[in-house]
């Protein structure tokens, strides 16, 4: 029985355009599930959303010189735009700003307050008399008084890792305009008791035995090291984000103040279903969320980087816990280590690295596609370099998949025309084959069940191996000058074995995939039940058209242009 499928990935930051180490640890690996979930029958809903709250939006858009409203609604079409690029096939794609998530973020609050688990806090925090403002710790720069570097964060020292608190820098001065005309204030806000749901979040994390070790390890050393889960303020003083309510009531002594972004952006997963459901792309949204809505039937799958696990292990299901009302909690976290840049660190803030705009200029989205998920980070720290990305497309796209398409449509449109020809009888190597072929079909899905991402890449690039040796095996072209019958069933064979490819191999390369299937007329082409059963699809008379070329190698001059145009920081 298929069961309902929930997909989130981390929802991107509005602050600009995101990197490929971005991509890959989150959004690219999450579209692959929901592909392959699809192709298999089920019923998959699959969201993510924009994250626009928050001081770094405000700079952001102050920078553009554009109200903060209106440079989160052009980033977000622009992410919107990029995310099509590569073919991520959200079902909705929202934004943290909607109304619907403004007021379930406020209903959320009301119930976590009713159930005693917020508690209003009184704390001293630097204030900008230049910026009229308070500032968050990372905004405040000075001497770090450890090391002596002059860059350091109100939070952190980036030169020697050191914790930091904003009182303990030499010469403090903000971040935002450069004033060091700044005093410590008194301010009041609200914190969510984190600490007293530990015991429930320590029990329902340890019912997650099948969670990947890196999810696991980072839950439970926020739980359980040092001074264990710490209670942690939901609220800021800010402009830009969701006005502090109880629900619908005002918030007495939270006038003026808004939702700290980390606590309104994961509540916007289920507010995206709400504004999938009023744009009228779907219908019945909290069947999805809500267990006494139908919800209990929904297998729910997270995607992201090991820097958001501890929200979304212990924040985000602390909020969804505390509510006391039954929504869905996540059923399994996929989290990813982190794609490095050619010796360093991709870095949105830094403009280094490949970004996801500046990719798709470069080449099609399957090449990333294929490469970043066949070398996704999933047990350690991975590295792009254009070398191995260089190394990789040719041989695996060009010279393995592309290479046999080629061969095999070419051949027939010599010897046969363009139709899958008629006669003879297989022989021993391709009963082989299939056997072979079965075997690696079973071990691809129960690898993408698992969401073992590199593991799912390694057996398709296997499976069009297969199909490559058992060519070189069978020797059509030689075969064909004694017997073309037999020649004729080899070929047979092979175009069925296309086919089965662009089905198989779309959840990695959509838009290949899709250039094969139109091929063969093949665009509603269904999952393989078994490979003996596939490989009799197209039928002897079947049409066919030869599909240009899938996939153009990767020049050295190519290679070393992309190189040295991406060596430094992007402007």
């Amino acid at each position: 029985m298929t069961k309902r499928i929930l997909i989130t990935s981390a929802i991107p930051y509005i602050n600009g355009i995101k990197h490929l180490g971005n991509l890959v640890g989150s959004q690219l690996p999450a579209d692959l599930f929901a592909r392959y979930k699809r192709a298999r029958g089920h019923d998959v809903l699959f969201l993510c959303a924009t994250d626009e709250h928050g001081t770094p939006a405000e700079l952001a858009a102050a920078k553009a010189g554009k109200p903060v409203a209106e440079y989160c609604a052009d980033m977000h079409e622009t992410q919107a735009s990029i995310a099509e690029g590569f073919r991520l096939s959200f079902d909705h794609f929202g934004r943290s700003s909607s109304p619907q998530n403004q007021a379930l973020t406020q209903h959320f609050a009301g119930k976590l307050a009713d159930q005693g688990l917020i508690q209003e806090v009184d704390e001293k925090q630097v204030y900008s008399h230049a910026d009229g403002r308070f500032l968050p710790d990372r905004y405040i720069e000075g001497t770090c008084p450890n090391c002596g570097y002059d860059g350091a964060r109100g939070d952190q020292c980036e030169n020697c890792t050191k914790q930091l608190d904003p009182t303990d820098l030499i010469d403090p001065r903000s971040a935002v305009s450069g004033s060091t005309d700044l005093e410590v204030r008194d301010t009041r806000h609200l914190y969510l008791r984190q600490s007293a749901l530990r015991d429930d979040l320590n029990t329902w994390i340890d019912g997650k035995v099948d969670w990947p070790i890196l999810t696991t390890s980072i839950a439970k050393k926020w739980l359980n090291d040092g001074d264990g889960l710490q209670d942690r303020g939901i609220t800021r003083d800010l402009d830009w984000g969701v006005p502090v309510k109880k629900g619908s009531d005002d918030w007495p002594g939270m006038e003026g103040k808004v939702f700290y972004v980390w606590f309104d952006a994961p509540i916007e997963y289920i507010a995206c279903a709400q504004e999938w459901e009023d744009a009228g792309k779907g219908s019945d949204w909290q069947s999805w969320w809500r267990t006494d809505k139908g919800a209990e039937d929904v297998a729910y799958y997270q995607f992201m980087g090991k820097d958001n696990v501890p929200f979304h292990t212990l924040s985000f299901p602390a909020t969804i816990l505390g509510s006391g009302e039954p929504w869905k909690l996540v059923d399994y976290i996929k989290s990813f280590n982190y794609l490095n840049y050619d010796g360093g660190q991709f870095s949105t803030s830094k403009g280094r690295g490949v970004f996801m705009d500046q990719a798709l200029e470069l080449l099609p989205a399957d090449y990333w596609r294929w490469w970043l998920l066949s070398h996704a980070p999933e047990t350690s720290d991975t590295e792009f370099t254009w070398e191995t990305f260089q190394q990789d497309t040719n041989k695996d796209l060009s010279d393995v998949l592309g290479n046999f398409v080629s061969r095999v449509t070419k051949f027939c449109r010599s010897k046969f025309g363009e139709a899958v020809p008629e006669g003879g009888t297989l022989d021993a190597k391709a009963d082989e084959l299939v056997q072979n072929l079965q075997a690696r079909l079973e071990a691809y899905q129960t690898h993408m069940d698992n969401v073992d991402v590199r593991k799912s890449a390694a057996e398709l690039r296997a499976i069009w191996v297969l199909g490559n040796e058992y060519l070189q095996t069978a020797e059509p072209w030689a075969v064909y000058k004694s017997d073309p019958e037999t020649a004729a069933a080899t070929i047979r064979l092979s175009l069925n074995l296309i086919a089965l490819y662009g089905v198989l191999s779309a959840p990695f390369i959509p838009d290949a995939s899709a250039k094969i299937l139109a091929a063969f007329g093949l665009e509603d082409c269904a999952w393989p039940g078994d490979v003996a059963t596939a490989l009799g699809t197209l039928a002897a008379g079947s049409a066919f058209t030869v599909p240009d070329n899938l996939f153009s190698k990767i020049s050295d001059d190519d290679r070393d242009d992309w190189k040295e145009k991406f060596a430094g920081a992007r402007t």
